[in-house]
């Protein structure tokens, strides 16, 4: 049995489409903080079952009979997401589970500027000390992010960002289509396996890019963070996510994202989708 976290979102919920149109749906289980939202999948035939990070008692009765478990990571980044994935953790000790698979990010560091990069190495430990077979998914930049980390683009005509560096965009969608590869595979993927697109563009490559697939010709420019940080407050946007946000540009600079790997295009058993496909 494969039992399933996070469903009712874009990426599990894209991986648990795949997977219904692999294995009957007795096979799987989605466990949902809502299951009023889980409602297009019990009409297929899958069991939704309760559970929440944030109610550790709910958890290990959701995981129970998993042969594999596809836990997603907390998307809050108002929340502690290393005590509630610990809390998931602990849960499918006790629920015995077979494998846990947890989707990671690529440049997951202890020391990475980028918050969410430091909580998925905190993860990463907390697997690697449960005694659970485990998989990382260290899936690579989503490439649909580029939609507001460009800036707007569209109506500036300039690609506007506070320092540059190369990062492996990678469609969403292929993610989710792996994750669901990886968990009919017949051989197990142990530790952190990285998913990213073949190529890692800078935010100066994406302004070519753009000027390509539009016919406009679109600028950059790095500002600086102190520039850069004003205008965004300046324009209305929230002070702590303009933090949250200078952290992943600040790890792009070092390097932290721009890594690529084979796997995803092996796994697809084609060419993972190019992050210029979001300008066209």
């Amino acid at each position: 049995m494969i039992v399933i976290t996070g469903a009712t979102g874009a990426l599990n919920g894209a991986t648990t489409d795949h997977l219904l149109g692999q294995v009957d749906p007795s096979e799987l289980v989605v466990v949902t903080r809502d299951p009023a939202k889980g409602q297009r999948f019990a009409d297929q035939g899958v069991e939704v079952r309760r559970g929440d990070y944030a109610e550790p008692d709910t958890l290990a009765r959701a995981f129970a009979g998993a042969d594999q478990l596809l836990l997603v990571s907390s998307n809050d980044p108002g929340a502690d997401a290393v005590a509630l994935h610990r809390s998931a953790v602990a849960a499918a000790v006790t629920a015995g589970v077979g494998r846990v698979l947890y989707t990671s990010h690529q440049g997951a560091a202890h020391r990475s500027p980028f918050v969410p990069a430091a909580h998925h190495a905190a993860t990463e430990d907390l697997l690697r000390e449960s005694g659970l077979p485990w998989t990382s998914l260290r899936n690579g930049f989503y490439a649909h992010s580029t939609t507001w980390l460009m800036g707007p683009w569209q109506t500036t005509g300039t690609v506007s960002v506070p320092v540059d560096g190369p990062v492996s965009w990678t469609a969403r969608e292929d993610a989710a289509e792996a994750a669901a590869r990886i968990l009919l595979a017949e051989q197990p993927f142990d530790g952190p396996v990285t998913l990213t697109a073949p190529a890692a563009p800078t935010f100066a490559d994406l302004a070519d890019s753009a000027s390509e697939r539009t016919g406009r010709t679109i600028g950059f420019e790095a500002l600086g963070e102190d520039e850069w940080r004003a205008r965004a407050v300046a324009a209305g946007q929230d002070p702590h996510m303009v933090g949250f946000l200078l952290g992943m540009y600040e790890a792009a600079a070092q390097g932290l994202f721009a890594g690529t790997d084979p796997l995803l295009g092996e796994l697809l058993g084609r060419a993972p989708r190019a992050v210029e496909d979001q300008f066209s």
